[in-house]
C-alpha cells in the first residue's frame, strides 16, 4: 500500500470515481513521488505502483486514488502528460471493470503517424471528438512506431474522430484512422480476402536436395511463376519447405489442388495457401483456447510440442534452443531406454511467448534436422 490512507475494504463503489490509472512511469518512480505529485490537486486515499508478484519489480503504471471525484477530474484535465522523474506520465480514469476495453467499443486505430506526435498531441488533437477513456502511441526503444490507439467514452464521439480526420495529413503525413479491430477479426477479413484469390502457395516436407530451380520446374506447369524459393538456414541447408508465387490465382489454385499429398521424392508434400502472419497468431490462439475449454483442469503454462529432434539434443539443449522466446517452466525431451524418441515439449509461462516461438522455431534446424513445433495440449504427466 502507497502513502496516504488505506483504502476501507467495504466502501470500494464509493471512490471508484475518483481513481486514475497513471501509465508510462519511470522504473525509479514510487509511490511517496507519486503522492507528492498529486497531493496539490485534492487529499488523497492511496497511491500504488504495480509491481510483478514475483520479481516485485515495477510494471510502468500505478494508481492514485482521491478522495473526491472533483479533485480527480481536475488532475486528469490539467496534469495529464507532467513529467515525473523526467518522463511524461499519461492519465486516465480507472476502469476495475475491464469490459469496456475489452469489448472494443469506442476504440479507433491511428496508423502512418509522423514521428514527432506523443502521447499529449494526441490527445489534444482527438479530444476535440469527444471525452477520451484513453490515447496512446505505441513505441520501441527508438521512439513512435508510427501507429497509435484512442478510447473514446461513446461510439458517437469514435465515429466523429473517423469522419474528420481519417485521410487528413498531420506533419505532412496522411494518415489513416479507422474502428479498432482485434486480431481475430482482422485475420478474418484477410482469411475471407486472401481465400478468394491467391497467388502465393506454401510448400513443406521438401527432401533435403530439393534446391529452387527443382521446386521451380515442378510447379511451373500450372502456370508462370514470379518467384520460387527453398527456405535455407544459416550454413545453406534447407529448411524443409519453400514458398512458389505465381503470376495468378487459378495456377495457385491448379497447383493445390493437384500436388497436395502427392508423394515427391519419399515425401508427402504439403501444399496450401500461404497464410500472413497474422492468420498464422490467430489460428494458434483459437487453438489454444479450444484446448484449455477441453482440459480445464491442466497445469499451468502454455505447452507446445517439439517433433524431429535428433538424437543429440537433450532437456537443456531443448531449453536452450527456446528460450529466447520467454521465461520456460520447463524442457522435457521424451527418451526411451536411454534414447531419444525424436520429440519434446517445452513449457512456456505466456501464451504470446508459446505462439511467437511456434510461429519462429517450426521448421528451423535444431541439431541437425527441421523441427515441426506446435501447440500442444498438457497432460499433467511430464
Amino acid at each position: 500500500m502507497g502513502s496516504g490512507e488505506p483504502n476501507p475494504a467495504g466502501k470500494k463503489k464509493k471512490y471508484l470515481k475518483a481513481a486514475l490509472y497513471v501509465g508510462d512511469l519511470d522504473p525509479d518512480v514510487t509511490e511517496d513521488m507519486l503522492y507528492k505529485k498529486f497531493r496539490p490537486a485534492g487529499p488523497l486515499r492511496f497511491t500504488r505502483i504495480c509491481r510483478d508478484p514475483e520479481t516485485r519489480s515495477p510494471l510502468g503504471y500505478g494508481y492514485v486514488n482521491f478522495r473526491f471525484p472533483a479533485d480527480a477530474e481536475w488532475a486528469l484535465n490539467t496534469m495529464n502528460f507532467d513529467l515525473i522523474n523526467g518522463k511524461p506520465f499519461r492519465l486516465m480514469w480507472s476502469q476495475p471493470d475491464d469490459r469496456l476495453r475489452k469489448s472494443g467499443v469506442g476504440n479507433i486505430f491511428i496508423k502512418n503517424l509522423d514521428r514527432s506526435i506523443d502521447n499529449r498531441a494526441l490527445f489534444y488533437l482527438f479530444s476535440a471528438f469527444g471525452n477520451i477513456l484513453s490515447c496512446k502511441v505505441v513505441c520501441d526503444d527508438n521512439g513512435s512506431k508510427g501507429y497509435a490507439y484512442v478510447h473514446f467514452e461513446s461510439v458517437a464521439a469514435a465515429n466523429r474522430a473517423i469522419w474528420h480526420m481519417n485521410g487528413v495529413r498531420l506533419n505532412n503525413r496522411q494518415v489513416y484512422v479507422g474502428r479498432f479491430k482485434f486480431p481475430e477479426e482482422r485475420a478474418a477479413e484477410v482469411r475471407t480476402r486472401d481465400r478468394a484469390i491467391f497467388t502465393n502457395v506454401f510448400v513443406k516436407n521438401l527432401a533435403e536436395e530439393m534446391d529452387d530451380e527443382k521446386l521451380k520446374g515442378i510447379f511451373s506447369e500450372y502456370g508462370p511463376t514470379e518467384s520460387v524459393k527453398v527456405i535455407r538456414d544459416a550454413s545453406g541447408k534447407s529448411k524443409g519447405f519453400g514458398f512458389v508465387r505465381y503470376e495468378t490465382h487459378e495456377a495457385a489454385q491448379k497447383a493445390v489442388l493437384d500436388l497436395h499429398g502427392k508423394s515427391l521424392d519419399g515425401k508427402v508434400l504439403y501444399v496450401g495457401r500461404a497464410q500472413k502472419k497474422i492468420e498464422r497468431l490467430a489460428e494458434l490462439r483459437r487453438r489454444f483456447q479450444r484446448l484449455k475449454v477441453k482440459d480445464k483442469n491442466r497445469p499451468p503454462g502454455v505447452p507446445i510440442y517439439v517433433r524431429n529432434l535428433d538424437e543429440t539434443v537433450d532437456d537443456e539443449k531443448l531449453k536452450e534452443e527456446f528460450a529466447p522466446f520467454g521465461p520456460i517452466s520447463r524442457a522435457k525431451v521424451m527418451v526411451e531406454v536411454g534414447q531419444g524418441k525424436g520429440f519434446g515439449v517445452v513449457c512456456f509461462s505466456l501464451f504470446e511467448d508459446a505462439i511467437k516461438a511456434v510461429d519462429e522455431m517450426n521448421g528451423r534446424v535444431v541439431g541437425s534436422r527441421p523441427v515441426h513445433v506446435s501447440l500442444g495440449q498438457s497432460r499433467g504427466r511430464w
